[in-house]
């Protein structure tokens, strides 16, 4: 699936796990994208979405 959202391109942030004794391995930030319907030039076609864009209504949804 890909990790990025339709409307922002918000994709996945890296970073590093840290342990108790402070050894880096990395690990990545997934994005809280939904497979949502929404209309994309009058069409309804089901995309991945962030939260925060479907909570600022920066798309609209299908019916």
């Amino acid at each position: 699936m890909s990790k990025v959202c339709y409307s922002c391109g918000k994709g996945p942030a890296f970073g590093n796990s840290r342990s108790h004794s402070m050894v880096a391995t990395k690990r990545r930030f997934n994005p809280n994208l939904q497979k949502v319907r929404i209309s994309v030039n009058g069409t309804p076609r089901r995309e991945y979405v962030c939260t925060r864009c479907l909570k600022a209504s920066k798309v609209t949804k299908a019916l």
